[in-house]
């Protein structure tokens, strides 16, 4: 008897051995160099984060702002980019003259002067709106960019042409496959190349669509985030990576990070041999809305030395954190 407990224990612990060596972040190879920087909306106004809705008009409950950036247009994608951003986040709609509008809201009534559902508009009207003409900090006193930024939103195509070389992360904000066939078409008209610096995040309809039709593009969903991360942490200490992690932006909050299997490096390392970016989100806990590293605070979570992506809304601050930023 005691020898086959024996016989157990020493099983046991060569299993566990094998694991932790399969695992271990400390015998992983190290991916040097600084994180990867991902500007949420650009450099955009920051707005009272607490008890968001789906429907929540963030424009109404601006902070007091500390410059005059708008989120989703040229200039502050610019902006983005020559303060450390390395991939600039910007959300469309298609619009009934077949184009894709830059912008973030499901309706233009928050934001601009005009009313309506934003992807039921065309092009030519949109770029009539003032976009700034619904922030306010001190509720609908002032409104600190009425009449500065008519005509300033974009299309999908000007931002291609005035950013050509830059990463793109785009956000699908509707549940239409057709939509995704409409973007899939546009993407598909890029270079190849081309096509490897865009990645696409949304609805699982459209992505689905998106994934099927541009395999060459890195797309999540909801659904498949989720799916990637939960049959990660259930199976990843084989070494084995789900096929939904595969060539994907994968998305990891914080707080999750610490359960991964090898995080940070071997798992960094798993994903890239699965052709996908990683980029770490703030704490989640619930809910519609995640937050960034947009903090000292938050960064100082991130492992020593960490060179996997991160996602912000304040841009300036961590890229300076990250040595990234002007000084």
């Amino acid at each position: 008897m005691g020898r086959k407990l024996r016989l157990a224990a020493a099983i046991t612990i060569a299993v566990a051995a094998g694991i932790y060596i399969n695992n271990t972040s400390l015998l992983a190879p190290y991916q040097n160099g600084k994180p990867v920087l991902l500007a949420h909306r650009g450099k955009a106004q920051r707005f009272d984060e607490r008890d968001l809705k789906n429907d929540t008009c963030t424009a109404a409950r601006m902070l007091p702002p500390t410059h005059d950036y708008l989120e989703n247009t040229l200039r502050s994608m610019r902006a983005s980019f020559e303060a450390g951003a390395d991939v600039v986040e910007l959300d469309v709609h298609p619009t009934t003259d077949g184009e894709f509008a830059v912008f973030h809201d499901w309706t233009v009534d928050c934001r601009t002067d005009g009313r309506g559902v934003t992807r039921e508009q065309s092009m030519a009207k949109l770029k009539m709106l003032d976009i700034g003409y619904g922030y306010t900090a001190d509720g609908g006193e002032t409104f600190p960019f009425r009449g500065k930024a008519v005509g300033m939103m974009p299309t999908l195509s000007e931002v291609f042409a005035t950013f050509p070389d830059k990463k793109l992360l785009i956000n699908v904000k509707s549940r239409d496959a057709g939509e995704g066939e409409k973007l899939a078409a546009v993407l598909n008209a890029l270079p190849a190349a081309r096509r490897r610096t865009i990645m696409v995040y949304g609805g699982d309809e459209p992505i689905d669509t998106i994934r099927r039709l541009a395999p060459d593009v890195r797309t999540i969903s909801r659904a498949a985030i989720r799916s990637c991360l939960i049959r990660y942490i259930g199976y990843g200490w084989t070494g084995l990576t789900p096929s939904a992690c595969n060539n994907a932006m994968v998305l990891v909050p914080i707080n999750v990070a610490p359960w991964l299997w090898g995080w940070p490096d071997r798992f960094l390392n798993r994903m890239t041999g699965a052709n996908s970016a990683v980029f770490v989100l703030g704490p989640y806990s619930g809910g519609e809305f995640s937050t960034g590293i947009d903090t000292p605070d938050a960064f100082a979570r991130l492992p020593q030395g960490y060179s996997g992506g991160i996602w912000t809304n304040e841009i300036e601050a961590i890229a300076k954190i990250a040595g990234k930023g002007k000084d």
